[in-house]
């Protein structure tokens, strides 16, 4: 029988090695053979799975905000079966900044899109895309909590939000030393307890 093989997950190793370029080299660095040499194979097999950089380069996106999301959902389940939704948002929060490995990498990952979505029509839309539903969720949590009591009734739900993912501003501050990890945390705890009553 011919030898079956997993095409996603060698999609997926293609990305993790393009994750580990940026991190370690820098987007300029970012060439499909730079990617190829990283995920131990030649260009032609990587071309097998994506036909060009763009292609490679929003396949890694997606898989990072899959993995981003994979990270967000086993942290709510250690808050057991109703969790606040102070802690959901400082939780997601958290996950968005680079404070372990995996976010660092799907940190760095994000900042090489956002720089060729600037550039690229087809990136733009795609990235566009991935931020608005990402902002919705948010606003969606924003709104149920202002619902159910925990915040003031006279906040507005899409300044709020605009107001929490500001927050992950502090990445470029963390990745350069400027603050320490902790001064971040410190900060969205902070903003929280502003806006959520004690409950």
């Amino acid at each position: 029988m011919p030898k079956q093989v997993d095409h996603r997950g060698r999609r997926e190793a293609i990305a993790r090695a393009l994750w580990r370029v940026v991190e370690q080299r820098g987007v300029t660095q970012l060439t499909m053979r730079v990617v190829a040499q990283e995920a131990g194979m030649s260009l032609g097999q990587l071309q097998h799975y994506f036909a060009s950089r763009t292609a490679m380069l929003s396949f890694a996106m997606d898989f990072a905000s899959e993995q981003t999301s994979v990270r967000v959902q086993q942290g709510l389940e250690k808050l057991g079966d109703r969790p606040h939704p102070r802690d959901v948002l400082r939780l997601t929060l958290a996950e968005m900044l680079p404070l372990h490995a995996d976010a660092r990498a799907t940190s760095r990952m994000s900042a090489a899109y956002v720089l060729e979505a600037l550039h690229d029509k087809t990136v733009h839309e795609q990235a566009r895309r991935g931020l608005t539903q990402g902002r919705a969720l948010v606003e969606q949590l924003i709104r149920q909590a202002i619902t159910d009591g925990h915040i003031d009734s006279d906040r507005d739900p899409a300044t709020e939000t605009n107001l929490l993912l500001a927050l992950t501003g502090f990445t470029p501050l963390i990745e350069l030393n400027v603050i320490e990890p902790q001064d971040a945390l410190a900060a969205i705890d902070v903003h929280l307890d502003r806006l959520f009553r004690s409950t």
